[in-house]
C-alpha cells in the first residue's frame, strides 16, 4: 500500500458521496470500510469490494453513483493500481450493492477462482445497468442490467455490431447529452457525471433512466473508455408525472384547479401584446346548496361533476380554458386574440349548457349559472386581480336576477 492518512481518505470518501449521492454516509462506517479494502487489496480486492458494497446497501447507500466514486476515492491507495483495478472495484461494489447481503456475496464469491471470472461474473450480475464505451461513443459491453433498462434482450444487443452509446437515449434528448459528455468528460479526460434522461426502449416505447457516467483514461496501451451505472427511473417519473396531475387538476371533475388556471392566465400575460385583451368567465351555479341539503353532499358532487361534463362540451372547441375553483365555481379562460367578441358567445354556451335538466342517481335536476365577465388588456395585470374582477362581476349577476352573465370592468371598480 502506498502511504496515505486514514482519516483524510475517510473524509475525502465522505465528501465524494456527498457531492456525487447527495447524502451524508456515516463515517464510521467508512471508516471501517476502509480497513477492509486495506486488508482486502493486499490478496485481491474483489471480495472486499463486494462486501463494501454489500455494507454500503446495508446503509441506504444504493445510489449508481457509489461505485464509481467509492472506487475512485479507494483504488489509488493501492499499488499499482491501473485502469482493470478501478473497473473490477467499480463492478465488485456494484454487485455488492446490488445484492446486499453477506451470504450472497459469499456464494457468488466461491463460485469464482480467477481475477477474470470474477469481473466478468460480478459484471454480468450486477443488479444495476452497466455499459461500458470508448471515448467515440461505441457501445463495447453492457450487462443484463443494461439489457433490461433497454428493453432488449443481452444476446440481441452483443449481436448489433458497432452500437453508439447513445442509441438508447431519446432522439430528442441526444444532442444535449452528447454535448454534455464532450463539455465534462471527453474534453478534459476525466471527471464524472449525473444525468437523468429519457430512453428509447427497444420496443419504442419511452422510459426514464438515471446514469453516472465516468471517464477512465488508458493505461499500459489500453483505450481511454466511458463506464456508466445507471437504473431504471420510469416508474418514479410517472408517479412525479402523477402528482403533478393531481396537484393542478380537480379531483371530483377532473378540470384544471385554480393553480393551473392562475398559471395559464400568468403565461397569456407573459406573451401579451401592448394591444391584447384577456377574458375570464366566473360562473356559479345556482342554488346549489338546496341540492346538498335535499340530497346529500354526495349526490352534490355527482352534480357538479355532471355540470363540469356540460359545460365542458359545451366549450370543447371554443379554444378556452376551463377551471374549477372549488365548491360550486367554474372560471372559462378567454385568452386573446378577439377575447372582446368571444367572451359574449362563451359565456352564453354556459348558459345554455345547463337549459336542459340533468339526470343524476335518476334523479332529474334542473341547474342554471350565474356569471359574472371581465374582459381586460393583458400587459401588466396581475391574475389575481383578473379573477377577483370577474368574482365581483359575478355578485352583481347574483343580485341581478341569477341565470345571466354580467360584464364588468376594471375601470370602474370602487377601491
Amino acid at each position: 500500500m502506498v502511504a496515505w492518512n486514514r482519516h483524510e481518505l475517510v473524509t475525502q470518501w465522505w465528501q465524494a458521496l456527498h457531492n456525487a449521492c447527495h447524502v451524508d454516509a456515516p463515517r464510521e462506517l467508512l471508516d471501517s470500510l476502509v480497513g477492509e479494502f486495506e486488508a482486502g487489496a493486499r490478496t485481491g480486492a474483489a471480495e472486499a469490494g463486494m462486501r463494501i458494497g454489500a455494507a454500503l446497501a446495508r446503509a441506504g447507500l444504493d445510489d449508481p453513483a457509489v461505485p464509481v466514486v467509492s472506487a475512485q476515492i479507494l483504488c489509488p491507495t493501492a499499488d499499482g493500481a491501473d485502469r482493470i483495478t478501478v473497473e473490477r472495484q467499480m463492478a465488485a461494489l456494484a454487485v455488492g450493492i446490488g445484492q446486499g447481503h453477506r451470504a450472497e456475496l459469499d456464494r457468488a464469491a466461491a463460485s469464482v477462482r480467477s481475477a477474470d471470472d470474477r469481473y466478468r461474473i460480478m459484471f454480468e450480475n450486477a443488479s444495476v445497468a452497466i455499459a461500458i464505451s470508448d471515448s467515440a461513443g461505441n457501445l463495447l459491453d453492457v450487462n443484463e442490467g443494461f439489457a433490461n433498462l433497454v428493453g432488449v434482450p443481452l444476446e440481441q444487443l452483443r449481436q448489433m455490431g458497432t452500437v453508439d452509446a447513445l442509441h438508447f437515449s431519446h432522439p430528442d434528448d441526444r444532442a444535449e447529452i452528447e454535448a454534455l459528455l464532450y463539455r465534462e468528460l471527453l474534453d478534459p479526460r476525466k471527471g464524472t457525471i449525473r444525468l437523468e434522461r429519457r430512453t428509447l426502449r427497444g420496443d419504442g416505447s419511452i422510459g426514464w433512466a438515471g446514469f453516472t457516467v465516468t471517464y477512465v483514461p488508458g493505461t499500459d496501451g489500453h483505450c481511454d473508455y466511458l463506464i456508466s451505472f445507471g437504473r431504471d427511473m420510469t416508474e418514479r417519473h410517472r408517479l412525479e408525472q402523477e402528482l403533478q396531475r393531481q396537484a393542478r387538476h380537480d379531483a371530483l371533475t377532473g378540470l384544471p384547479n385554480r393553480w393551473q388556471l392562475l398559471d395559464a392566465i400568468g403565461a397569456v400575460i407573459e406573451t401579451a401584446t401592448e394591444d391584447d385583451r384577456v377574458g375570464l368567465c366566473f360562473a356559479d351555479l345556482d342554488r346549489f346548496k338546496e341540492i346538498n341539503d335535499r340530497y346529500g353532499h354526495g349526490f352534490g358532487d355527482r352534480v357538479l361533476a355532471a355540470v363540469a361534463v356540460r359545460i365542458g362540451d359545451a366549450l370543447a372547441d371554443t379554444g378556452s380554458l376551463l377551471a374549477r375553483l372549488g365548491g360550486d365555481e367554474f372560471v372559462a379562460l378567454v385568452p386573446p386574440p378577439d377575447a372582446d367578441r368571444r367572451v359574449a358567445e362563451i359565456a352564453e354556451r354556459m348558459l345554455a349548457a345547463l337549459t336542459e335538466p340533468m339526470v343524476v342517481d335518476e334523479h332529474r335536476v334542473q341547474m342554471s349559472v350565474s356569471i359574472g365577465a371581465v374582459i381586460e388588456p393583458c400587459a401588466g395585470a396581475q391574475p389575481e386581480e383578473l379573477l377577483d374582477a370577474a368574482d365581483r362581476g359575478l355578485y352583481r349577476a347574483k343580485i341581478g336576477g341569477r341565470d345571466q352573465w354580467v360584464l364588468h370592468a376594471l375601470e370602474v371598480d370602487p377601491d
